[in-house]
């Protein structure tokens, strides 16, 4: 994937940010991702480039608007094989589908520093909705370069929705590769200071 949407920017939207862009910081964010293998383990996996924005009003949680996307070439999961196994044909396809993208369609407040963000997720070019539970939503901090907010936020999927059909029958029964997919995205956002504020 070239520019993985996972879109979960939306994640930090949701804390006092005056209606003003927030983008992932990309040296403190990571889109990570945990399949079933072989019936009795977790393969954990994340991909390298996370970029996007979100666009936020504290007053009108239910407006934040996100948008993500994911480099899907940059898959890592500390195995040369399996990784060029993911980017080949059978699972990703990075050479027709480089980039996988989120957009949100809904924010709903849960709690506090919580939401329910809705959005259109698209892997292999194709779209399908997908709701992502934000937790751990902060309060801003200042620094040097502006301010910062950050979130985890966390998705289920089914691969095969998204045209990731392969896989292999064990003998003793089950399959190589677990259907269901969970995406979390460690989110940290920044709102850039603007010249003489």
């Amino acid at each position: 994937m070239n520019r993985f949407s996972l879109a979960i920017a939306s994640l930090v939207c949701c804390t006092g940010a005056f209606g003003q862009e927030w983008q992932f910081d990309r040296a403190h964010s990571a889109a990570q991702f945990s399949v079933r293998h072989l019936m009795v383990s977790t393969v954990r996996g994340h991909f390298g480039k996370l970029t996007g924005t979100v666009q936020y009003d504290p007053a009108k949680p239910s407006a934040a608007a996100i948008q993500a996307e994911v480099d899907v070439s940059t898959i890592e999961t500390r195995e040369p094989k399996r990784d060029a196994h993911l980017k080949s044909p059978d699972f990703f396809d990075v050479q027709k589908y480089p980039v996988m993208t989120f957009k949100s369609t809904k924010a709903e407040p849960t709690g506090p520093g919580k939401l329910k963000v809705t959005g259109d997720l698209t892997i292999r070019g194709v779209t399908k909705p997908v709701v992502f539970d934000v937790d751990g939503l902060t309060e801003p901090i200042k620094d040097r370069g502006g301010q910062r907010i950050g979130a985890t936020a966390t998705a289920k999927v089914n691969r095969k929705d998204f045209g990731m059909t392969w896989n292999r029958l064990l003998e003793a029964g089950g399959v190589t590769v677990g259907d269901e997919v969970t995406i979390t995205i460690d989110a940290e956002l920044i709102r850039r200071a603007q010249p003489g504020s």
